[in-house]
């Protein structure tokens, strides 16, 4: 399963940075969001229709 991860702006939340990953990558990003106090938003990257 692939997730599509925003780094958020400080000041006004928007989405200033999209990367998509695939589910073994996200820890990894959270953890090192956490160590810098980065806002970040995880939600399940769309898939192409079959």
């Amino acid at each position: 399963m692939r997730f599509e991860i925003m780094r958020l702006d400080d000041v006004d939340g928007s989405a200033i940075d999209i990367t998509v990953v695939d589910a073994a990558s996200v820890n990894r990003i959270v953890q090192q969001a956490a160590a810098i106090g980065q806002r970040i938003y995880i939600r399940p990257a769309e898939t192409a229709a079959r």
